[in-house]
């Protein structure tokens, strides 16, 4: 099992770095004033759905009453509606977890809006959590409590890194310890996946490469989506990826972005013509020309085709 999957907590009590967040929650659940529609924000891999799921655990909601989904269209949300007057069928109460509401589009949201204004059960609670919440439409953001999750700094990273090292019995090397926390970007999960990918290699060469592959390989996939599958990519989305690449190597992410898009004209596919203008923009070198390089080949890709 990853790392990030077996070491996730159970319980408040074993939440590093969020210590506003836990105590807003354990001040709830001490008053029993649990709210019935919280939202969770905060950047990926912080611990939003953890924190949703240790809710669920703490309203004693069963298995069976627990529903986790990430419904987009208003047929989803009519769904919902539908049955959440059925009572539980173990414990008091029944949870929605709705995972990444950002996707659910405004018609969704205003459906959802109206579902709680015509009022709901007492035994329905609805978490929600995502890493976008501009997108929520005001009217539905403003009717949660908002339990906001930060980046991990250094200092709680490393104690985390420290912990999960200690429960594997696994010794890294304090440069490679070092190298993951600076490529984690405060995120709890990638960090314990990077350990992943290094606690079974010996060479500390071999671990610091590890590293800045996966990262790199993060990135590209991340550059390649927003170029390569979808058209309606606008530059501004753009440089908010292009700013999350920031420490890693942009020769590197621009011979996997090659690959992805050589792959996908191969297929001769859909894809193909868009794979070609990809490859075309990314065909010079970025050694000499590093992260301004692979700006201005992503904006060639998305402007260039514009009068």
């Amino acid at each position: 099992m990853e790392l990030y999957k077996k070491h996730r907590p159970r319980d408040l009590d074993e939440i590093i770095g969020q210590d506003i967040a836990v105590q807003t929650l354990k001040a709830a659940i001490d008053k029993d004033r649990i709210p019935h529609f919280i939202l969770f924000t905060g950047p990926r891999g912080c611990g939003k759905t953890t924190l949703a799921r240790i809710m669920r655990r703490k309203l004693h909601c069963s298995k069976y009453d627990f529903i986790e989904d990430a419904p987009t269209k208003v047929e989803h949300v009519r769904k919902i509606k539908s049955i959440i007057h059925f009572s539980p069928v173990r414990g008091k109460c029944r949870v929605w977890l709705i995972d990444e509401c950002h996707k659910l589009t405004p018609d969704a949201q205003n459906e959802f809006l109206k579902m709680l204004e015509d009022g709901c059960p007492s035994h329905v609670y609805f978490l929600f959590t995502t890493a976008e919440p501009q997108k929520l439409i005001g009217t539905l953001k403003d009717r949660p409590k908002e339990i906001v999750v930060k980046p991990l700094n250094d200092e709680n990273l490393n104690k985390l890194l420290d912990c999960v090292c200690k429960r594997e019995k696994i010794k890294i090397d304090k440069e490679v310890f070092d190298k993951i926390i600076e490529n984690s970007n405060g995120s709890a999960r990638k960090a314990l996946v990077h350990l992943d990918s290094v606690m079974n290699l010996k060479n500390k060469q071999d671990q610091l490469n590890a590293i800045i592959s996966i990262s790199a390989e993060t990135q590209a996939f991340e550059i390649v989506r927003a170029l390569l599958y979808n058209r309606k990519t606008t530059w501004k989305q753009m440089a908010a990826i292009l700013k999350a690449t920031e420490g890693e190597e942009p020769e590197q992410i621009r011979w996997l972005v090659l690959a992805c898009c050589k792959t996908e004209m191969l297929k001769a596919g859909h894809f193909a013509a868009r794979a070609y203008v990809v490859i075309d923009a990314f065909r010079e070198n970025f050694y000499d020309s590093k992260a301004a390089g692979l700006a201005a080949a992503c904006y060639e890709v998305i402007e260039g085709g514009k009068d």
